[in-house]
């Protein structure tokens, strides 16, 4: 393989670490729209209005340098987002997310902590773990097949063998506990963890909030190690400087994290936090609103009926695109908004979509049963089934991992929440709306980027696995 494309180990970007971070932190001084920022090459935010920036990790009109291969690629570097912001912290850094395996942010992070700025990290207990230091044996199926894609990226010279020095390069919560950082994890109540620590979020010195759909990961950004079609999964991050909306997220955060680690088990996740309603903020020419998940079932600020109250505003379009969509409630909404003409299109994750509780197939007025032959309770297919849903194209391995929709090409509804009862009712989630027309054009622009290809209606994978339900399950496939 010519040297110049082989895939680089993480362990190699840190081979001059005292040089490379405090020119992180120098870099960020350059203005956001400057042609060159660390390894990217800028194109400009997707949008930029009012405070708020959008940036797309595979859209076209933007180009960076993949980590991965050293070859430059279309799509705006979301990991260079966040070290920006990391970079410009001059009083504290409270970080949320469910996964965070790239070593340059936990170095970033290392560096202002050593800076003596405030720096404390809460991550999902199944990922709070250093994976140096586990052995593949010892893990479940998944927990294997992370170890090795971690493994395989810390293989700086890729030998086939990696020594300790490229292990602990390429660990990014090694280097956080080995430094010193503070982090907890969801079991930090005292329990056995809420049902994912889902947060995707990072607040700055209390002025600005960097969030969206994106893990602080290889797969959730750049892409797979060995796999050099990869682009990582569709992903979105908002950057948003708002002293309010700032001090919402550290209220979140302060309920996560307690008196810290080590301390009281007061620490508070899942339904624990007691719930509460969203609330709204003008920005600019715009409005935010925010919600925190999770809720009881009978608690009427849940993120799913806040999803429906927003959607019910549409009068013309509403376009989705989803990992996950599984709640029959917002379905039913939409099929109410179909027959007043609004407009629906929807795109759904190629390995959900197909799935018997997928609302995709609600949607398009079909039915599959489950694994017993049994129809979904509260199943209501539409009579006329929408010709306009289907799944992206996208590279092996990747996934459609964003959670948004745009009403009406004014209002965008993002953030971590996946569409489903889970996210609702037992996740440590947020749900973002941002009215704002040149946000959602941003929203509106990326939507059609996936649509342009998309395979839309019944696909030939989804009319086999129909077939197969009708030998598999005739009596309850007829009824239906």
């Amino acid at each position: 393989m010519n040297a110049r494309h082989r895939p680089r180990g993480w362990a190699n970007v840190f081979q001059h670490l005292p040089v490379a971070v405090p020119l992180v932190v120098l870099l960020a001084s350059c203005a956001e729209n400057s042609r060159f920022v660390g390894q990217q090459q800028v194109a400009g935010p997707a949008a930029a209005a009012d405070g708020i920036s959008v940036y797309f990790n595979q859209r076209r009109q933007a180009r960076y340098r993949s980590p991965l291969t050293g070859t430059m690629r279309q799509g705006d570097d979301l990991e260079q987002v966040l070290l920006d912001a990391i970079a410009g912290a001059r009083r504290s850094i409270s970080l949320a997310v469910q996964e965070l395996t790239l070593p340059r942010i936990a170095q970033a992070l290392v560096e202002r902590h050593r800076a003596g700025v405030q720096v404390r990290v809460v991550l999902e207990n199944s990922y709070s773990t250093p994976w140096s230091r586990q052995h593949p044996s010892e893990l479940d199926d998944h927990g294997r097949h992370r170890w090795q894609r971690l493994h395989d990226l810390a293989d700086s010279n890729q030998d086939g063998a990696v020594t300790q020095a490229e292990r602990r390069a390429g660990d990014a919560v090694a280097l956080l506990l080995d430094d010193g950082v503070p982090l907890l994890d969801d079991t930090a109540d005292g329990s056995a963890g809420s049902g994912l620590m889902h947060h995707k979020f990072l607040v700055v010195d209390g002025r600005e909030v960097v969030t969206g759909s994106a893990n602080f990961t290889s797969s959730g950004i750049h892409g797979d190690a060995g796999a050099p079609n990869s682009r990582g999964n569709a992903n979105h991050v908002v950057r948003i400087h708002s002293t309010a909306l700032a001090g919402l997220f550290e209220e979140e955060f302060s309920r996560l994290w307690g008196d810290g680690p080590g301390g009281l088990e007061d620490a508070r996740f899942g339904l624990g936090k007691g719930g509460g309603g969203s609330v709204r903020l003008r920005q600019g020419e715009g409005q935010l609103e925010v919600l925190f998940a999770p809720h009881s079932r009978r608690d009427g600020n849940n993120g799913l009926a806040f999803i429906e109250r927003v959607l019910a505003t549409a009068r013309e379009q509403v376009d989705m695109a989803l990992f996950v969509f599984s709640d029959q409630g917002i379905a039913n909404r939409l099929e109410t908004l179909a027959q007043r003409d609004v407009n629906i299109r929807l795109l759904i994750d190629p390995g959900f979509a197909t799935r018997n509780y997928s609302e995709l197939l609600d949607l398009a007025g079909l039915v599959r049963p489950d694994r017993r032959c049994r129809i979904e309770a509260g199943n209501k297919p539409w009579p006329a089934g929408l010709a306009e849903v289907g799944i992206p194209q996208l590279a092996r391995g990747d996934k459609l991992h964003h959670k948004f929709a745009v009403v009406d090409n004014t209002t965008v509804i993002t953030g971590s929440f996946n569409w489903s009862p889970s996210a609702a009712h037992q996740n440590d989630e947020t749900l973002l709306v941002i009215q704002h027309p040149k946000v959602a054009d941003a929203f509106r622009r990326e939507f059609g980027r996936l649509w342009q290809n998309a395979e839309l209606g019944v696909t030939p994978r989804l009319e086999r696995l129909l077939e197969r339900d009708r030998l598999r399950c005739p009596e309850t496939v007829n009824l239906s």
